[in-house]
């Protein structure tokens, strides 16, 4: 399948705080809702600084998408265990009496020939009304949740978000930009990728790709293939082929100065790998810097365990380790294919963005370093 292109073209340990100080004021609350092939997630948080607490949270794994291969169409199984999770949801907007929100859902439901009966569905019997976002939107909102997580030393960034349904990557161009400002000018993309009228300095998108393959549907695209080793390469191959129209895939910059972040579950894993945490700690995690190495050697240790031996690393954890090797596929052929032996770790994602956007067009943000 083609990637759908546009018709044109260390780090900062600043971490989104983790709790509230005192009851928060409902008046002041956003929330962000990304549904995705695999998971339902959302955050409800209340600005501070530059930044935001998060009051309350909800993840789980619905696995949407399950099938969508096929079939194109969402399982009635599938709807039925994300309604049920959006009912949670849909309880703990009640609850915080949030008014300002964004609920979105994304490639499973781009592709689905019964989305729209289903967003219908979902209306009905939650109240909720989900937004299907584009794909330029979607890569968008993570490269804005990643702004913190930007070297003021960064010329040429390269944010990649692997999802369960689609992989996104934007190229930006920082390097006329002040070095103090290169991550805040991050946050102004709130407004869209192409350039408006700004009395600040402006990066420049050189090209961004939404690639029809996720952890879930690249996984779905080799399932027949029993050998381990052989699924993977294959998967890395597929991959790779379908970058190949990546604009600065063919002109690739000096590594000095150039900066990957990458944002998902797989990335955050082969992180927590990496750090031998028996038990998440996001802390630990967001902000950290891996090399080409260190990557290779979680990847190969997967690779070494086998499907029984990765079910039960305690690291993996039973949601992701169906998908773990897809997306270590996506993960290290990224890294091969760019200038770079350093990739910045980002526990953030669309949900982020989609806080930090809401934020920034209120103005309820400072206008603040990170």
């Amino acid at each position: 399948m083609a990637p759908k292109r546009p018709t044109g073209a260390g780090a900062l340990l600043k971490t989104v705080e983790s709790s509230a100080p005192k009851p928060p004021d409902s008046s002041e609350l956003y929330a962000a809702l990304d549904l995705g092939t695999n998971s339902c997630r959302m955050l409800i948080a209340q600005p501070k600084g530059n930044q935001f607490h998060v009051v309350d949270s909800f993840s789980k794994s619905v696995q949407l998408g399950s099938g969508l291969e096929s079939t194109r169409r969402l399982s009635r199984g599938s709807m039925r265990r994300t309604i049920q999770a959006l009912r949670i949801c849909q309880q703990k907007l009640k609850r915080h009496k949030v008014k300002r929100m964004r609920l979105v859902a994304t490639e499973a439901c781009r592709r689905a020939r019964n989305a729209r009966e289903f967003i219908g569905q979902v209306k009905r019997e939650t109240g909720l009304q989900l937004e299907i976002i584009e794909p330029q939107e979607e890569a968008r909102l993570a490269v804005i949740s990643c702004a913190p997580l930007v070297s003021v030393n960064t010329d040429q960034l390269l944010v990649v978000d692997i999802g369960g349904g689609s992989t996104e990557l934007v190229w930006i161009d920082l390097s006329a930009v002040p070095h103090a400002e290169r991550p805040r000018s991050i946050m102004r993309l709130h407004s869209g990728f192409h350039s408006v009228a700004s009395p600040f300095p402006a990066p420049k998108v050189v090209d961004w790709i939404s690639v029809p393959l996720g952890v879930a549907t690249l996984r779905d695209q080799f399932c027949d293939v029993e050998d381990d080793s052989a699924r993977f390469a294959l998967m890395s191959w597929f991959f790779e082929e379908n970058l190949s129209e990546f604009a600065p895939y063919k002109d690739i910059p000096k590594s000095e100065g150039f900066q990957i972040v990458g944002t998902s579950g797989t990335v955050t894993t082969v992180a927590a790998s990496h750090l031998g945490l028996r038990r998440y700690d996001r802390t630990k995690v967001d902000g950290l810097r891996m090399t080409s190495d260190q990557i290779d050697k979680v990847i190969r240790r997967y690779l070494e365990l086998g499907p029984k031996g990765r079910r039960m690393d305690p690291r993996i954890g039973q949601d992701r380790q169906a998908l773990i090797m897809s997306g270590s596929a996506i993960l290290q052929t990224l890294m091969r294919c760019w200038p770079t032996n350093r990739l910045s770790v980002a526990d953030r994602g669309l949900r982020e963005g989609l806080l930090y956007a809401q934020m920034s067009m209120d103005g309820v943000l400072e206008d603040a370093p990170f």
